[in-house]
């Protein structure tokens, strides 16, 4: 007799059963083909130039956080504005709370400057390489 946890036991057999096998035969029809290309750090169709190691602005970081966080409170405003009328007023000043909680983070941010993309970056100290031995090698390892 299969009860209700037996069936949920099942479920996650068959599933394990179904991605392994998925796995197993990716690993046993695919072309195992090494070559050096391949182990460079970008492989498509384009030569790398430069080293690997770009230090990217944290700016872009820094406005897509704060874009996700203003954008999943804007959410919030989506439900309460399709019941709005049944709410009454005490919904309206909840949300009226809610809202100056978020144009004081928006002031914060601004006041601190990080909307502003023309603002001189800081001196980041860069780590040199490796003499010209070092490159020579590394540029052997990337020749095909």
């Amino acid at each position: 007799m299969i009860t209700d946890f037996s069936r949920v036991f099942l479920f996650f057999v068959l599933g394990t059963v179904f991605v392994a096998g998925g796995l197993v035969t990716a690993w046993l029809v695919r072309p195992h083909r090494w070559y050096p290309a391949k182990l460079s750090s970008y492989e498509c169709g384009e030569e790398p130039v430069g080293d690997s190691w770009v230090r990217f602005n944290i700016r872009f970081y820094v406005v897509a956080l704060i874009f996700l966080i203003f954008d999943v409170e804007i959410v919030f405003l989506v439900p309460w504005a399709v019941v709005y009328s049944r709410l009454g007023s005490y919904a309206f000043v909840e949300m009226t709370i809610f809202l100056a909680i978020l144009l004081v983070g928006y002031a914060y941010v601004w006041v601190k400057g990080d909307l502003d993309w023309d603002k001189p970056l800081p001196n980041v100290p860069v780590l040199k390489r490796g003499g010209p031995a070092e490159k020579q090698a590394l540029s052997e390892e990337v020749t095909v």
